[in-house]
C-alpha cells in the first residue's frame, strides 16, 4: 500500500481551510523518476504525468492521444446498430429528419453535428431547441406536433429524451419514428423508441458513460458513415464528409459539459482543439473574434469564452442561436449572431451577479455560522430560470458542497444543482423523482436539473441531507489542494507552460497542474472587474509574477491576500499565458494561499 501523500510546505490549513498535499505519493515519485531516467522526460513534466496516473511505458501514448487508438467500434453501445439502420434508411429515402436538442452547449453542438452531416447527405432536416422557460427541458408534445406538421417522419433527440415517455407516445401516434442519442442517467424502464443510444442506460456495457451527448452523436455518425460507404452512397457528385474536421464541436461540448478528460474524451478534445486552431468553422471564428480571444484556442476558451456565449442564448434569449451559429457559413450572418450572443452573455452576467448575492445570503442563513449541512438548497421568487445553474455553481464553489438554486414561479420551482467530486447528484435526483418528491429531474454525477412543487422544498432538502451526508462528509474529509511542484516567479516562463501543456488538454478528470510559489511577498493586491482579485508578488531573488483569482476579491482568499500586502505568502495556482494587448506574459491563476510559519522572521 503506497504511503499517504505528505503535506506540501507544511500547510495543514490554508486561508480556505484546506491542507496542501504533494500530488505524488512515494509510488508516484518512483513513476516520475522512471520517466525521466528511461525516456528522458523533463523532471517537471514527468511529475505532472505521474500525478495523473500515467505509467512510464504509457507516457508516449498519453502525450499524443489519438481517436483511432482510443475509439472502440461504435456498435459496442446498446441500440447503435438499430439507430444507424434507421438513420441510413431516412437518408437513402430522403426523409425529413427533425433534430430535437437541449438548450445548452452540448445540445447545440450535438444538433449541429447531426444537422451538418444530414446537410452533407442532401437530406432535409429541422432543428428544434426548446425555450427554457416556456417549454422546459427535453421533448414536449406541442413541439412534436409542430415538427410532424412540417413533414418530419424521423425524430432524433440529442442530449435529451431518455425519460420522455409521453412526448414519444405522441410521436408514434403521428407516425414518427424516434431515435435517442443521449448520455444522462437512465431509469430501468425506458420509453418505446426505434433506438435509444445512451452509454448510461443500465443495460449498456460499453464503458463509455463519460461521453457527452456530442461524443455519442459523433460515434453514431462514424458508424453511419461506414454503413453509407458500404452501400455506395458517396461518389463524385456527393463527396464523403470528413468527420474528423467536426471534432471541434465534440471538443467544445465535452469541455462545456464538464465531461472527464480521460481516454476517448481526451483524444476528442486534443484533436478537436487542433481543428479549431485552423479557424475553419465560420461561427466559432466569429465568436472568438467577437470575444476578443487571443492566441490559439484552449480548454479555457472552450469553457469560459465560447461556452458561456453559446449558452447565453438558451439561458435568456433565443435558444436556437447557438446551434444556428455553429452551422452558418455566411461570414456576415455569423458576425451578427455572434454579436447577439455576446450581448446576451453580458446581460446574463448582470442577472447572475444579483441572483448569486441573494443565494449566498440565503445559504449563509440556512447553514449558520458554523456552516453545518451537507447540501445547499436555495430558492427565490423572481430568479431567472436561465441562470440557476450558474448560481448553483457559484454556491458549490463558495461553500464546497453540492448546491441547488431554484427559481420559483407560483407553486412550481425549476432549478439546477452542481456537485463536488465523489457525490453523484444525478443519481440522488433520480431517486427523489422515483419517491415522488420531485415532479421531474435528471442529470449526471456533477450536474442535475429539477422541477419541484414549492410545498415539497423542505422534503427535498431533507431527502438530500439524509441521502448525501455520508458522501459529502467523505468527500470533504479527503479535500485537499494537490500540488504538482514548487516554483519561483523566475521559473514561471512561457516555455515551461508550453512543456507542461504536452500533458493536456486539462479539465475534469485530467486536472490542470497546480504549482506552489513559496514565500512570495505580496507587492500589490486589489479588486478588478466583477469581483476578481489582482495580485503582484515578488520572489526572494526579486523576480515578479502577476496573479488573478476570479470572483474571489470579497471571499476569504481575496481578503487574506489584501490583508497581507507587504508580507510573504505561499501562493498556489495554475499557470497560463496572458496574451491580452498583444503581449505574452505568464499569469498565475490563483487558487489558494497560506501564511508561512516563519513569516515573522
Amino acid at each position: 500500500m503506497p504511503a499517504p501523500h505528505r503535506l506540501f510546505l507544511d500547510v495543514a490549513s490554508s486561508v480556505q481551510g484546506r491542507p496542501w498535499r504533494d500530488r505524488l505519493d512515494l509510488e508516484g515519485q518512483g513513476r516520475a523518476q522512471a520517466m525521466t531516467q528511461l525516456h528522458g522526460h523533463p523532471d517537471l513534466l514527468a511529475r505532472v504525468l505521474a500525478g495523473r496516473g500515467v505509467r512510464p511505458d504509457d507516457a508516449a501514448a498519453f502525450l499524443d492521444p489519438t481517436v483511432r487508438a482510443l475509439m472502440p467500434d461504435p456498435h459496442v453501445m446498446q441500440d447503435m446498430e438499430a439507430a444507424v439502420e434507421r438513420l441510413a434508411h431516412a437518408i437513402e429515402k430522403g426523409e425529413t429528419v427533425a433534430i430535437f436538442g437541449d438548450y445548452d452547449v452540448d445540445g447545440a453542438c450535438s444538433s449541429a453535428l447531426m444537422g451538418g452531416y444530414l446537410e452533407a447527405c442532401g437530406v432535409p432536416f429541422i432543428i428544434h431547441i426548446p425555450d427554457r422557460i416556456f417549454e422546459g427541458y427535453g421533448p414536449n408534445v406541442e413541439a412534436i406536433k409542430a415538427l410532424a406538421g412540417q413533414g418530419a417522419s424521423l425524430l432524433v433527440t440529442v442530449d435529451c429524451g431518455t425519460t420522455s415517455f409521453e412526448p414519444f407516445d405522441e410521436a408514434h401516434k403521428l407516425g414518427m419514428d424516434v431515435l435517442v442519442l443521449d448520455h444522462h442517467q437512465a431509469p430501468v424502464e425506458l420509453p418505446s423508441v426505434a433506438a435509444l443510444v445512451n452509454p448510461n442506460r443500465q443495460d449498456d456495457l460499453s464503458g463509455l458513460g463519460a461521453l457527452c451527448a456530442a461524443g455519442v452523436a459523433f460515434m453514431a455518425l462514424v458508424a453511419l458513415n461506414r454503413r453509407l460507404r458500404r452501400a455506395g452512397f458517396w461518389g463524385a457528385s456527393r463527396p464523403e464528409p470528413d468527420l474528423l474536421s467536426r471534432l471541434d464541436l465534440v471538443a467544445l461540448a465535452t469541455v462545456a459539459d464538464v465531461a472527464p478528460l480521460v481516454g476517448l474524451n481526451r483524444a476528442f478534445v486534443s484533436k478537436g482543439l487542433q481543428v479549431m486552431r485552423g479557424r475553419g468553422r465560420v461561427g466559432l471564428r466569429a465568436l472568438l473574434d467577437c470575444a476578443g480571444a487571443s492566441g490559439p484556442p484552449s480548454c479555457y476558451h472552450l469553457g469560459f469564452v465560447i461556452g458561456p456565449r453559446i449558452n447565453a442564448g438558451g439561458r435568456i434569449g433565443d435558444a436556437a442561436l447557438g446551434a444556428k451559429l455553429l452551422l452558418l457559413e455566411d461570414e456576415a450572418e455569423a458576425t451578427r449572431v455572434a454579436a447577439e450572443l455576446d450581448r446576451l452573455n453580458r446581460e446574463r452576467q448582470a442577472i447572475e451577479i444579483a441572483a448569486v448575492e441573494e443565494a449566498q445570503a440565503e445559504a449563509l442563513a440556512s447553514l449558520g455560522v458554523a456552516e453545518q449541512g451537507a447540501v445547499v438548497v436555495t430558492a427565490q421568487e423572481g430568479w431567472h430560470p436561465g441562470v440557476v445553474g450558474l448560481v448553483a455553481s457559484r454556491l458549490k464553489e463558495r461553500f464546497r458542497r453540492p448546491a441547488f438554486a431554484i427559481a420559483l414561479s407560483g407553486k412550481i420551482g425549476t432549478g439546477s444543482g452542481r456537485s463536488i467530486p465523489g457525490v453523484d447528484l444525478g443519481r440522488a435526483v433520480r431517486a427523489a423523482v422515483e419517491e415522488g418528491i420531485l415532479i421531474k429531474g435528471g442529470g449526471h454525477a456533477m450536474a442535475a436539473g429539477i422541477t419541484v412543487a414549492r410545498e415539497r422544498l423542505g422534503d427535498f432538502r431533507a431527502f438530500l441531507e439524509q441521502r448525501l451526508t455520508l458522501y459529502v462528509d467523505n468527500a470533504r474529509a479527503d479535500e485537499a489542494l494537490l500540488i504538482d511542484a514548487a516554483l519561483t516567479a523566475a521559473g514561471a516562463r512561457p516555455h515551461l507552460i508550453e512543456m507542461i501543456e504536452q500533458a493536456g488538454p486539462f479539465g475534469a478528470g485530467n486536472p490542470e497542474p497546480v504549482f506552489a510559489f513559496p514565500a512570495h511577498r505580496i507587492i500589490d493586491a486589489g479588486e478588478v472587474g466583477q469581483g476578481h482579485l489582482r495580485v503582484r508578488a515578488k520572489a526572494g531573488d526579486g523576480s515578479l509574477i502577476n496573479a488573478i483569482a476570479f470572483r474571489k476579491a470579497a471571499e476569504p482568499l481575496g481578503q487574506a491576500i489584501m490583508a497581507a500586502r507587504g508580507e510573504p505568502m505561499h501562493l498556489a495556482g495554475s499557470l497560463a499565458i496572458d496574451r491580452w494587448g498583444g503581449g505574452e506574459r505568464v499569469q498565475l491563476r490563483l487558487l489558494d494561499a497560506a501564511k508561512p510559519r516563519d513569516a515573522r522572521l
